[in-house]
């Protein structure tokens, strides 16, 4: 996946959520939720790999938040972009 794929598909989420419930801001939440909810899911797989053993048991609730499951840039592009992307979507529109 390129840069460009997961901000498209959370502007796509964020069209059809606005066209459906009226609001441009619950459209931002719902597209930056879902892949920002992604990325920590992964991340928990990876911190479990790493520290944890191999089991979920031995996580501790801040684990997928360790930073030292975060190596990778686009690791953090790909929650970073759609959250920026639909947030600066709603602000535009709501000047409008």
């Amino acid at each position: 996946m390129n840069y460009f794929e997961h901000p498209l598909a959370a502007l796509a989420i964020q069209l059809l959520v606005r066209r459906l419930g009226g609001s441009w801001w619950l459209g931002a939440a719902i597209g930056s939720a879902y892949f920002l909810g992604r990325e920590i899911a992964q991340a928990e797989y990876r911190w479990i790999e790493l520290f944890g053993h191999g089991l979920r048991a031995n996580m501790p609730w801040w684990g997928p938040l360790d930073l030292r499951v975060w190596p990778k840039l686009d690791q953090w592009v790909d929650w970073i972009g759609p959250l920026v992307v639909t947030c600066g979507l709603a602000l535009f529109a709501q000047k409008r």
